[in-house]
């Protein structure tokens, strides 16, 4: 049985080189190891090294250098739309808190079909339909994205607090100034210091 333990992404596959197909779904797109068998017949015991996606079009690598091309596999899913984008990313987000597979295009949400995850996305205003298409969710790097994000708004409200507190500081540093050119004959100790640094 052929080994494969190299995957040929989309743009690099040469059509001449290929010699079958075969569609998955997208778990076994993500598997590292596996017995697949080809549209045309063709074995194949997948064998790679690492974690990875096989996406639509990329190919197998057989030991020989011929190929065999993956096509994304139809799958019910459930498409999520929302009037307002706000209540798709809140629906987002929370499959991203519960490791819930997304898809994410420019509309709408594309999720697994099974009952908990429509009552959640109806739960936050969505309209949920049953749809038959390739599933090809986000990788799981995007929680991180957002996290980073997250501390950088943190930091961001620190600096404005700081930005804050030195306005205060300068306009009461103003405001004892003031005070002092009004009433040179105080005699405050601050402002003895005041006057001796501007003499120095």
């Amino acid at each position: 049985m052929p080994r494969v333990t190299t995957i040929v992404r989309k743009p690099a596959v040469k059509a001449d080189r290929v010699v079958d197909t075969v569609t998955l779904d997208h778990e076994a797109r993500n598997r590292r190891h596996a017995h697949l068998k080809a549209e045309g017949g063709t074995e194949i015991h997948l064998d790679l090294d690492m974690e990875t996606t096989i996406n639509d079009g990329d190919a197998l690598r057989l030991e020989d250098g011929s190929l065999v091309q993956v096509k994304a596999k139809a799958e019910g899913l459930l498409e999520v739309r929302a009037e307002n984008p706000l209540r798709l990313m809140r629906l987002a987000w929370h499959l991203g808190s519960n490791h819930g597979l997304a898809e994410l295009t420019n509309d709408a949400l594309y999720i697994e079909n099974n009952p908990a995850l429509a009552e959640l996305a109806r739960g936050q205003g969505c309209t949920v339909t049953p749809v038959e298409r390739p599933f090809k969710p986000e990788r799981s790097t995007h929680v991180c994205d957002h996290d980073h994000h997250h501390h950088g708004h943190e930091h961001h409200h620190h600096d404005h607090a700081h930005e804050h507190y030195d306005h205060k500081h300068e306009h009461k540093h103003a405001h004892d100034h003031d005070h002092h050119e009004h009433g040179p004959g105080c005699g405050c100790g601050h402002h003895h210091h005041h006057g001796h640094k501007h003499d120095h």
